[in-house]
């Protein structure tokens, strides 16, 4: 910047306003500094300055697990809005491990990140977020909320969702239904048990303890899961799903008992990935709109920036996609 100053006949702070598109700089200024930048194929090195600026426009995003589809999907439809809004996205993937989210975090808050978007490990302690967040770095939690944190969660409204779902299957009929699959430890398993509660309760039909069973949000954990409710009680009819992906695991177990999915028992899945409506019954699910959550979620962060004060949490809209994979209860 020295060099382009004395060819230019300019001071050095001259230089800098022009690099950074400062206001009040005539324009044959402008033009002198950018001719004497071209003849010596200066390159303004924006990382350098934000670090004397203590300045980023890196944003992390902290996947609790990358071989999810939903969340892959969260992430693309974040990757967009971010890089609309200037920012560039870093994406770590922690594997639902407590202890990796805290070194990644550790080591991403070592590169001077402007925010972090957060899907929390089973576990993780509110005051771990609270001396996380800053107005200069905000903390925004997709997906889970981590009661006392004191930091903006974007979720679906998971308790409608299920709710729809659960009712849906009711209006056709079903009595006994049964809600599988997802980690006890996490909120938003708490909130859809709770819209399927509610529905049950309202129709005045019974939940028996074997009816409701947690388990891993993978397809396997789908597929123990109904094994465990079937051999309990094999009267159930409906299944509701804590996801699709479990919903997948769900159809195998079935099959593999010599049942139907949408004929013998009727399956509702959540999150409406791309592949529930190639499913063999097409999947019904409950939609929630990635892009809605990545935009909802970028503007909690710019907000925290701006107005230097923590957002309210959003949620995001559902809506039920009826599809083949239910049946109506004959007698």
């Amino acid at each position: 910047m020295i060099d382009v100053a004395k060819a230019a006949g300019v001071s050095k702070s001259t230089v800098s306003l022009v690099l950074r598109g400062g206001a009040g700089v005539k324009a044959d200024t402008v033009t002198k500094v950018n001719e004497a930048i071209r003849k010596l194929g200066y390159v303004y090195n924006r990382d350098a300055a934000g670090l004397r600026n203590r300045e980023s426009n890196l944003v992390a995003i902290v996947a609790n697990d990358l071989a999810n589809p939903y969340l892959a999907q969260v992430i693309m439809a974040l990757e967009v809005e971010l890089e609309q809004r200037g920012y560039m996205p870093v994406i770590v993937n922690i594997n639902e491990s407590i202890e990796r989210q805290s070194s990644m975090v550790a080591s991403l808050k070592e590169h001077n990140v402007a925010g972090f978007f957060i899907t929390p490990a089973p576990g993780t302690e509110p005051e771990w977020l609270k001396n996380l967040a800053s107005a200069s770095h905000p903390v925004v939690c997709l997906m889970r909320d981590v009661e006392g944190a004191n930091v903006p969660t974007v979720m679906p409204d998971n308790r409608l969702g299920m709710y729809l779902a659960t009712r849906y299957l009711i209006g056709l009929g079903h009595k006994r239904i049964a809600f599988v699959g997802g980690l006890a430890s996490i909120s938003d398993y708490h909130e859809r048990k709770d819209g399927f509660l509610k529905a049950m309760q309202e129709a005045g039909l019974t939940v028996k303890d074997g009816d409701i069973e947690p388990n891993s949000t993978k397809r396997q954990g789908g597929t123990i899961a109904v094994n465990r409710v079937l051999d309990r009680d094999p009267s159930i009819t409906g299944i509701v799903c804590f996801t699709d992906v479990v919903a997948y695991g769900v159809y195998t177990a079935l099959q593999e008992r010599g049942l139907t999915p949408g004929k013998d028992i009727a399956v509702v899945g959540f999150d409406d990935l791309e592949d529930s409506r190639l499913m063999s019954p097409a999947l019904t699910t409950v939609r929630v709109r990635a892009e809605d959550i990545g935009q909802m979620a970028c503007e909690r962060l710019q907000q925290w920036r701006e107005n230097q004060k923590v957002p309210e949490n959003a949620l995001v809209g559902v809506e039920l996609v009826v599809r083949s994979s239910c049946c109506s209860v004959v007698g």
